[in-house]
């Protein structure tokens, strides 16, 4: 019987170093991906966070600008004259005239 024990003891130091090297390999081939990951992610044209919050911040200014801009406008034309907000209309060709 002792012989059989330390054959066992023997396989289950075996199967332990097994796995140990297992998890190893594992946690060296995850690493390697992240790695790789980065290299192929940072290789393309990709904007950052902060940048993107930046300009989407520059964007709602704008457009709020434009909405301020939009309703001055229009409270001047409405107070500009009527017959300044009329087009004048194109003059008509005379009958007799040859271009």
């Amino acid at each position: 019987m002792q012989s059989q024990n330390r054959m066992f003891d023997d396989l289950v130091k075996m199967m332990n170093g097994v796995a140990g090297t297992m998890a190893g390999v594992g946690r060296e081939a995850e690493s390697s991906m992240r790695e790789k990951m980065r290299e192929w992610v940072g290789g393309m044209d990709f904007v950052a966070r902060d940048e993107f919050e930046a300009v989407k911040a520059m964007a709602i200014a704008a457009r709020e600008e434009n909405e301020a801009l939009k309703a001055r406008i229009e409270a001047l034309e409405a107070t500009a004259s009527p017959a300044a907000a009329k087009p004048k209309a194109a003059p008509k060709p005379r009958k007799g005239a040859n271009p």
